[in-house]
């Protein structure tokens, strides 16, 4: 229940984010790097967060981490964006994209565990 629950609040969230994202830019790449940075981000901290101690660590867990972060990064629409480059045939653009969404990404989930 925690994990659906979560998961769809994650999803709400990714959409009003994207949404907001597109309408600034032409591109949804965009919103889906700005939801993977973030969510990488917050996923990281509360990993080594001591936010543990006044919520249980199912909560955390199955509700924070697995559904609504779960939900909100997308690696889905990432791979989905990727492919639609490839076969626009932005061959630079798109492996640019994947080691950078890549890279920062993992930096971002990082930078949250450095927050505690």
């Amino acid at each position: 229940m925690l994990v659906a629950t979560g998961g769809a609040l994650g999803a709400v969230l990714r959409f009003l984010l994207m949404t907001i994202t597109k309408s600034m830019s032409v591109s949804s790449v965009y919103g889906t790097f700005s939801v993977n940075i973030l969510g990488s981000f917050l996923i990281g901290y509360l990993i080594t967060s001591n936010v543990g101690n006044n919520l249980s660590q199912n909560f955390i867990k199955f509700f924070l981490i697995i559904g609504l972060l779960g939900s909100f990064t997308t690696f889905s629409a990432f791979s989905y964006e990727v492919v639609e480059l490839i076969n626009s045939k932005k061959y630079f653009i798109s492996f640019t994209y994947i080691f950078i969404s890549i890279f920062i990404c993992v930096i971002s989930a990082y930078l949250g565990t450095l927050l505690n």
